[in-house]
């Protein structure tokens, strides 16, 4: 009887597996025209839409320049925080998908909004050309433009924690699935992004200083748009992963679990703490996370009292009892912490630069021939196409030439990779300064300080190395930071990971605003560092020399930091298809390969007939 039940039991395996093997495979690199298109238009629409709205507050609705500036700040820390809003629906229920489509929705409708007050001419002041006792637009003509940055703001939420875990998806991540690709998805991704990117820079900045605002927003309303249904129809073919539960809720119930368990002893053999690989199967699609030494207090909450070793078979009550998997989860975020706030204070120094830079460059000689001059806000293309090449040369020279000394297939480590990033952004940063201070001084020498409209006789080329070392910078930097946060992250917390990659941002949004603020304050009248009309007679430079002292001091933090970082400990699944090796756990042999190869587990049975 026993055989014929573990035959029929195998037949019912088989016949489940035969059915799955049946179906369509999904993901792949043929989902990458559909992600991509959708990501094209909507960061086509995000930069059109952001790049030059500085221009839109002080020409437009003539607001002083620090006012602006904080504006577009505190709404870009928000656009910031709300992805982890996002991250905990995408992760708890609805899936990366649909947040991502219906957070795309309330994006559209944030830019149909403000594109519909900037056609309108009673939702604007009267205009100002002179930029001298201009009247500034009522409380009720800001409220529009509020409501429409708060709508972006919380479609980015939906967006922007997902689409890199959701990319992901479509792809082997192992450590063995990446050392087998010759080519890195973050590193693509974000060359994708800066093509979308220079794009607008270029061609709706362009209409929107010389066409209106009410194109220079439409187009990109319309792009959003495209976007949406670029992504909608590419649906039947993404491999979607089902939402597990609230990551940020076992987070807490292994907290609880030790918390009730502080006065237990730990056991000597880590191996007599609780794990359960059927129930950490659906979040370890990847593999499990193996134990580690650091926090031992939270390995108290994978202690198994008597009482609930009585009944081994019965699902656990998390809030009492975690799995050593569950526990480590806790502890990868832990150990990331420091890391990821290091990127606090880089974006709180540069959190302004685009802003002043556009009204720096405002001022210069933009003639590229004597009847076409560049717009402000397009210089920054020459930041976007320093990312876009040098990607492309990180990603096929770089790599391969520090994979001969270091032997890792990325090359060098993300680590490595954003304290490389930080160094470059100081260097920029003091570049920047000593540009301000040449532009003052050929100012000064024409007698154009106490003139804001005036035209200094200084190419606006001169602001190219400053964007240059800000675009390489950001290879090193901002795609270390992602790289490092998704690999180091519990793979079921990758959108929350994405989403602390964003919150940095927030708060360095918000601390850069109470840095221009105080030094706005504390800097006098007639000397004012950050003046609200007349850059000429301000002192940017300064400010440029502080924040050149933060970066310094939070470069020193990071190092410290990255020193003494462990990485976390994980067993790869090497079968291909997991699904099936998980679901068969206890039928099947499982394969199991340990971080730096050094140790192999394999688990089996053989059937007595």
């Amino acid at each position: 009887m026993e055989i014929e039940k573990k035959a029929k039991n195998s037949e019912e395996m088989d016949g489940e597996k035969e059915v799955k093997r049946s179906e369509p495979r999904r993901g792949g690199i043929r989902t990458l025209p559909f992600i991509l298109a959708n990501e094209l238009c909507d960061r086509f629409a995000s930069a059109g839409f952001h790049g030059n709205l500085i221009s839109y507050l002080t020409q437009e609705l003539n607001m002083p320049l620090v006012s602006a500036s904080n504006t577009l700040t505190n709404f870009g820390g928000t656009s910031s925080f709300t992805p982890l809003i996002g991250a905990i629906i995408a992760d708890s229920f609805a899936g990366r998908f649909w947040t991502i489509t219906v957070a795309s929705l309330i994006f559209e409708l944030g830019l149909v909004s403000i594109t519909v007050s900037a056609i309108l001419p009673h939702f604007r002041p009267p205009p100002c050309p002179t930029q001298v006792n201009c009247q500034e637009a009522t409380s009720s003509q800001l409220w529009i433009l509020y409501i429409s940055l708060l709508l972006t703001s919380v479609g980015s939420g939906g967006i922007r924690p997902c689409v890199v875990p959701f990319s992901a998806d479509q792809f082997d991540m192992t450590k063995t699935g990446v050392a087998s690709r010759k080519w890195n998805l973050f590193n693509w991704y974000f060359f994708s992004m800066g093509l979308a990117s220079l794009s607008a820079l270029t061609i709706v900045v362009y209409i929107q200083d010389n066409m209106g605002w009410g194109w220079g927003l439409g187009i990109p309303s319309i792009a959003m748009l495209i976007s949406i249904i670029a992504f909608v129809l590419g649906s039947p073919l993404y491999k979607t992963v089902k939402p597990e539960g609230s990551p940020l809720v076992r987070l807490a119930q292994v907290i609880a679990a030790a918390v009730k368990k502080r006065k237990k002893a730990l056991p000597e053999d880590p191996k007599l703490l609780y794990h359960n690989w059927e129930l950490d199967a659906p979040i370890a699609l990847e593999g499990m996370l193996l134990h580690s030494d650091q926090y031992k207090w939270l390995d108290k909450a994978a202690i198994v009292t008597e009482e609930e070793a009585r009944n081994p078979s019965t699902k656990p009550d998390f809030w009492r009892l975690a799995t050593v998997h569950r526990v480590e989860e806790l502890k990868s975020i832990i150990r990331m912490l420091p890391i990821w706030a290091s990127g606090i204070l880089l974006i709180t120094s540069s959190s302004h630069l685009h802003s002043f830079v556009i009204q720096q460059a405002r001022t210069m000689d933009r003639h590229l021939s004597p009847s076409f001059q560049i717009s402000p806000a397009s210089m920054s293309i020459f930041s976007v196409l320093t990312m876009m090449s040098g990607v492309v040369l990180y990603d096929r020279l770089f790599v391969p030439f520090a994979r001969r000394f270091t032997g890792k297939p990325s090359g060098i480590t993300s680590l490595q990779r954003m304290g490389i990033g930080f160094v470059i952004n100081i260097i920029a940063t003091v570049v920047a300064a000593l540009i301000e201070m040449k532009r003052k001084s050929v100012a000064a020498k024409y007698h154009l300080l106490d003139d804001p409209k005036a035209i200094i006789p200084i190419s606006v080329f001169w602001l190219v190395p400053q964007y240059f070392l800000h675009g390489v910078a950001e290879i090193f930097m901002s795609v270390g930071h992602l790289e490092f946060l998704f690999e180091q992250s519990p793979e079921s917390m990758r959108s929350s990971a994405t989403a602390l990659y964003c919150i940095t941002t927030a708060i360095g949004n918000y601390l850069g605003t109470l840095l221009v603020t105080l030094v706005h304050k504390y800097t006098g009248n007639e000397r004012n560092w950050l003046p609200d009309r007349n850059l000429n007679r301000g002192g940017l430079d300064y400010y440029y020399f502080l924040v050149t002292g933060i970066q310094l001091v939070n470069l020193v933090y990071y190092f410290i930091c990255a020193w003494f970082y462990t990485y976390k400990p994980v067993a790869e699944t090497t079968e291909r298809n997991k699904e099936e090796d998980l679901e068969q756990a206890n039928e099947h042999i499982s394969s199991y390969n340990f971080k730096d190869g050094e140790e192999e587990e394999k688990r089996g049975f053989t059937k007595d007939e």
